[in-house]
């Protein structure tokens, strides 16, 4: 008997919901970094102290993303993912409800960190459960765009809101909106279409150890591991640190809000062009090194023009060269660590 594939239209309503509550903790994550001098002293406390709200998500999910990920495959992702917007729906609006206790906002934020693992690291199986192969590529993107969304409109509304309102308000307006995707995301989210959109080989795991440990054999593999250490770190470095890094040449948090957005449109418009034409000239060194080099002027424009085109300028295009080195090399890694599957 020859089982019959369907794929519905409610797929896109699971998506968008999922690429909601993506956009909202990543508003959640970044959303003190444009304002990291008035956020201490607003708490009485140090920069570095107010840089451990996003500190804290990185630091969290280390640990966390391999036992997540069991747990997306053992029980699902809506349980999973159900797990992770609870936790940040409960945390997003109790870090607003805390007022100036830095204490109490801090382990609120430690909340946030654990659920994001529980976000992130389903990006590719909500898609494997209600696309077919050929769309799962379009699925994740959406997902990603709803990400960098979130992270921009956390650096512009920021400074923004800042003057009308206090920042346990401003947190607490985040984590309503937060908790409202949550919501969104457990009254509409599903498991499983009726019939499933492809055949079963054709499915995803969000944990598989035995590819893991066949692709670490791989030297090519490893050069891309360096390539995103790199590439991340820097992209996080300057996101928890943006307004740190131009407060000393006379620029606000308002230029902070708007360096950043302009990183991550840049980011988009780089993701689009430089895999495009890795893709045709069949290359992917060559433009892993592309992207590496040319975000050096990008980073030395941020680092010490005093003018506020050229700077934003830099950010632009740091954010094109930078974060268009991901794609490429996830791709890069998936041809040279075959037949490991690609969502490894």
């Amino acid at each position: 008997m020859t089982t019959q594939y369907k794929l519905y239209p409610y797929r896109w309503v699971v998506l968008a919901v999922f690429a909601f509550i993506n956009l909202t903790i990543q508003t959640l994550w970044i959303s003190y970094a444009p304002i990291t001098g008035l956020a201490a002293k607003f708490y009485g406390v140090t920069d570095l102290q107010i840089g451990f709200f996003s500190m804290a998500f990185m630091f969290a999910f280390i640990p966390l993303s391999i036992p997540v990920s069991w747990v997306i495959d053992t029980y699902g992702f809506r349980i999973a993912v159900g797990i992770g917007v609870i936790l940040m729906a409960v945390f997003g609006i109790m870090r607003g409800l805390v007022g100036e206790n830095y204490i109490l906002a801090l382990w609120s934020t430690v909340g946030l960190a654990i659920a994001q693992p529980f976000l992130l690291n389903a990006w590719t199986k909500v898609p494997a459960q209600w696309f077919a192969i050929q769309e799962r590529a379009t699925a994740v993107g959406i997902v990603t765009l709803g990400n960098l969304i979130g992270t921009a409109l956390g650096m512009v509304l920021t400074p923004i809101l800042i003057e009308s309102m206090t920042i346990s308000n401003i947190q607490l307006v985040y984590g309503s909106i937060a908790a409202f995707s949550s919501i969104l995301f457990l009254i509409f989210a599903r498991e499983n279409p009726a019939t499933p959109p492809c055949a079963p080989e054709e499915q995803v795991r969000a944990l598989m150890l035995d590819g893991l440990k066949h692709s670490l054999t791989i030297k090519p593999f490893w050069f891309t591991l360096f390539v995103s250490f790199i590439g991340l770190g820097i992209f996080n470095g300057i996101t928890t640190w943006i307004e740190n890094i131009i407060r000393p040449r006379g620029f606000t948090p308002a230029d902070a809000g708007t360096l950043g957005a302009l990183m991550i449109v840049g980011g988009v418009v780089g993701a689009i062009v430089l895999p495009a034409l890795s893709d045709r000239q069949h290359k992917r060194q060559l433009y892993l090194f592309i992207a590496l080099f040319g975000s050096i002027p990008g980073l030395l424009g941020l680092t010490f023009a005093t003018n506020a085109t050229l700077l934003f300028a830099s950010a632009f295009a740091l954010g094109f060269f930078l974060t268009s080195a991901m794609p490429i090399a996830m791709q890069y890694a998936a041809e040279v660590t075959h037949p490991t599957p690609r969502y490894i």
